[in-house]
């Protein structure tokens, strides 16, 4: 857990069991008066809605390519889930429940995952392609790691950044618009959301993956965005039914 003024940042996996007691943990110890979450308003009724009624962005709104990854990497999050025995986001959900158990109010932070896909069909160049065929041979076929580290734990920062920089190495325009430019649309409306409540602690949960990112951005006098963020408004607090 990282500490920025009245922000508390957390770094999870999404499918591992020590990330979901570190929410619970941090919420009974720090009582932190806002929860935010690295969501949008699409994808957090599809974390809290049963399975097999999950579904996926329309093609014709994303494109064909970020529909296909969209499509591989609910199937890529259920299978590992299925190895640990956890479910892909339960530490998010668990977030999600703590905060409406104890009143405390919710905020998304992320981009709007059809953005997201959007920019990512658009970015996907042919040697990316692939690169991903290449690595989805390696991987399941020959079953060769890359890195090896226990899915049940949240990887140590080394780890982290020997994935991240293979990453993008391999798939500079995809590590662009999966981590740099969210990176830069939290960091936004956490800057934000700190100036309006700025005598409230603030308690942040996002992939671990953009948790070195996001807090060198917190810390930075003035965010250079690479892209249009939208709109300057801080994002609006979401009661959830």
């Amino acid at each position: 857990m990282k500490r920025y003024k009245n922000l508390l940042l957390i770094g999870t996996s999404h499918i591992a069991r020590e990330s979901l007691d570190e929410v619970r943990k941090t919420i009974e110890a720090e009582k932190p008066a806002i929860v935010a979450l690295e969501l949008d308003r699409k994808r957090l009724p599809a974390l809290l809605s049963p399975p097999k009624k999950k579904k996926l962005p329309a093609i014709h709104r994303i494109g064909v390519k970020g529909f296909l990854f969209s499509l591989l990497g609910s199937w890529a999050e259920r299978k590992l889930g299925e190895l640990v025995g956890m479910s892909p986001g339960s530490e998010m959900k668990e977030a999600v429940l703590l905060a409406r158990k104890n009143n405390l109010r919710i905020v998304l932070i992320d981009q709007d995952i059809e953005v997201t896909l959007q920019r990512f069909s658009k970015a996907l160049s042919w040697k990316e392609k692939w690169n991903f065929l290449v690595d989805l041979f390696k991987a399941f076929v020959l079953r060769k790691k890359e890195v090896d580290f226990d899915l049940k734990k949240v990887p140590g920062r080394k780890i982290i950044q020997t994935m991240l920089a293979k990453v993008k190495e391999r798939y500079p325009n995809i590590y662009r618009v999966l981590i740099d430019e969210r990176n830069e649309v939290m960091a936004h409306r956490l800057r934000m959301l700190m100036q309006h409540h700025p005598d409230e602690k603030i308690m942040v949960v996002v992939g671990a993956g953009h948790e070195e990112g996001l807090m060198a951005l917190l810390q930075e006098e003035r965010i250079q965005y690479s892209f249009s963020v939208g709109k300057s408004v801080i994002p609006k607090l979401l009661d959830i039914p």
